[in-house]
Formats: structure tokens, sequence, C-alpha cells
């Protein structure tokens, strides 16, 4: 592979910026996660997770039992896709579950 290899195709992250993201000494998953934006696409790292995890362990910076998935964080409170829609900003009423 080539430095500009795609490993996660969502957020256009290279090999060459996680090797890049090593050099400066990150070797966990969920800092190169949050140093590259690595896995925060559509996918939430399903198709690069597993590249990524096979990286650090060719590499020995992780043991291969060590893996673990990135954090979920979910929204503080539930949004529904109206308020997205419409740009809300501040609080938001709940919807009527009648309409």
């Amino acid at each position: 592979m080539t430095a500009r290899t795609f490993v996660c195709r969502c957020e256009d992250v290279t090999l060459g910026e996680v090797e890049r993201a090593i050099a400066v000494g990150l070797a966990d998953v969920e800092e190169i996660k949050r140093y590259t934006g690595l896995g925060t696409g559509p996918c939430q790292g399903k198709e690069c997770l597993s590249a990524l995890g096979r990286l650090l362990v060719a590499r020995g910076l992780v043991p291969a039992a060590a893996l673990r998935p990135f954090t979920a964080r979910p929204p503080v409170e539930p949004v529904t896709f109206g308020a997205l829609a419409a740009g809300a900003t501040g609080p938001v009423a709940p919807e009527d579950p009648s309409r």
C-alpha cells in the first residue's frame, strides 16, 4: 500500500495520515480516530476499524487481544430529524406523537 491509500473512505483518511499519527506517538485506536477523523463518517468505523487494527498489530503497537472498538458517543439528548432539518439552535419542544 502507498501513503495515498485510503484507510477510511468515508472521511478520506489515508495511510499516510495514519502513519503521521503513529509517528507523533499515537498508538491507540481512539487517539488515532480523534487525530485523523478515521471512523467518524457514515459507517462509524465498520469499514476502517479492522484496517487500522491490522496496521497497529502488524507494527507491534497493540496486541491483537487488546484491540477495542471506538467509543460510542450518542447525542446528549435525542434530536428529531425535524429539528435538524429546521436548523433549530435552542431547546425544541417534543413533537406531538398523534401527528
